[in-house]
């Protein structure tokens, strides 16, 4: 499970679900905001974003989700260069 438990009203409740998944047997990797410790004592491996407004959180928290993202997809064996299905256009002027 990848969860993003950064400071902001829902924090509580992904901190349930971490625990719930932990009880279970499974893998959370977790994005935290930085300092937080709970987090990090509840997941597999914690990947730290600075403090900031949580209004600014989504932009730092989609910064290592595409790149555990690309690492998982090289590691599977997909072309992350060619992706399949992707509609592509060029625009010349």
């Amino acid at each position: 499970m990848v969860a993003i438990a950064v400071h902001d009203h829902v924090r509580d409740k992904m901190i349930s679900n971490i625990e719930q998944v932990r009880a279970r047997g499974g893998t959370v990797i977790a994005i935290a905001t930085e300092g937080d410790n709970e987090v990090a004592d509840k997941a597999d491996t914690t990947i730290f974003i600075p403090r900031c407004s949580p209004l600014l959180a989504p932009v730092l928290t989609v910064i290592p989700l595409q790149l555990l993202a690309y690492h998982v997809a090289v590691r599977i064996g997909c072309d992350v260069d060619q992706p399949r299905n992707l509609a592509k256009s060029v625009t010349v002027e």
